[in-house]
């Protein structure tokens, strides 16, 4: 894998403001690039789909339909919560947010999803912007039945022991996010599960991420598969498999004959790849994890948001799919 832009690029990224690195940790705050550009496309409302509706099928859609993106007047949606929990991986304490549902009650219990930032995010990335409309997604589908209530864990992912450290683009500090996995693992996912009312096991255990989120995902997928039901990486960063990129040279986690899951290994019942037909960041890296793991014979879903950039149209759309194919297999 190796796609190279010019260093006129990566100086402009590398003198960017934390604001603008936003849409690293994630996703660009475009509300209807994706929209637009498959207007332009299909022409006809019925080639378009019905967007009033959920068609109960393991099909992927591109757009997550306006009925599950907007708030409803009849639907209380959850709110995030802020946690902190001691990692031993880490040696010190780290928060994560966390989405309730409206009325969740330690009476019962709910499936979980931890959801993965992309670079230069932490665990407010996602819980601060209402744009992903994540509340929305999730309490909609619950609301009309087609999912189980569903808590909501935002970790940071900067698994560092140096509280001194911070991410930029060299491999040495881009390190910390491939620990993640230990820290996930032994820390994070024992924590919630001994302090929140959530079903355990693969079935009701989901991972999703986005941009470097996405990357770790796939990465944590190939090497824990029996621990999670369903995935989504979106728009996913390079790095999994040596290579060089606009922004520096990543030494790799494994080889591409590695991108694969290990022999006898129990499987995702569902590992889903997306990305924009326009992402401005990660390029055709999505495509060639996909192209990777088909070569390999991994069993996987891949596809496109066409118009979508490294935005929170494709962080929508992979959501809104994980969950449908989640309601599918439950029959809803």
């Amino acid at each position: 894998m190796n796609t190279e832009k010019s260093s006129e690029a990566v100086s402009a990224t590398a003198g960017q403001t934390v604001e603008n690195l936003h849409s690293f940790a994630a996703g660009i705050k475009a509300e209807d690039t994706a929209r637009d550009a498959v207007a332009e496309t299909k022409s006809t409302d019925a080639e378009r789909g019905d967007d009033t509706g959920f068609v109960p099928d393991d099909s992927i859609e591109e757009r997550c339909p306006a009925i599950f993106e907007e708030k409803r007047e009849d639907v209380t949606y959850g709110a995030f919560i802020h946690d902190t929990y001691y990692s031993d991986t880490c040696r010190m304490e780290r928060g994560c947010s966390i989405l309730l549902p409206a009325d969740y009650s330690k009476e019962r219990k709910y499936p979980v999803l931890y959801l993965l930032h992309g670079i230069f995010g932490d665990e407010y990335s996602f819980s601060n912007d209402d744009s992903n409309r994540i509340k929305e997604i999730v309490g909609n589908m619950a609301a009309d039945g087609l999912i189980e209530e569903t808590i909501v864990v935002c970790p940071d992912m900067y698994a560092t022991s140096d509280p001194e450290q911070k991410p930029a683009f060299d491999p040495e500090s881009v390190l910390p996010y491939d620990n993640f996995i230990n820290d996930l693992v032994n820390d994070l996912m024992p924590h919630i599960e001994e302090n929140y009312a959530v079903l355990t096991g693969r079935d009701h255990t989901y991972l999703a991420g986005f941009s470097m989120g996405g990357r770790e995902t796939i990465y944590i997928t190939l090497r824990k598969p029996e621990l999670f039901g369903y995935v989504c990486a979106i728009s996913a960063a390079p790095g999994i498999v040596p290579t060089k990129d606009s922004f520096m040279t990543h030494e790799g986690q494994i080889s591409e004959q590695e991108m694969r899951f290990a022999d006898g290994a129990t499987e995702p019942n569902a590992f889903i790849i997306c990305c924009g037909t326009r992402d401005s960041v990660v390029g055709t890296y999505p495509r060639q994890y996909h192209e990777l793991l088909e070569a390999n014979g991994v069993d996987h879903i891949w596809y496109e948001i066409a118009g979508a950039d490294h935005d929170n149209n494709a962080i929508r759309s992979g959501l809104y799919n994980l969950f449908k194919r989640i309601a599918y297999d439950r029959g809803r």
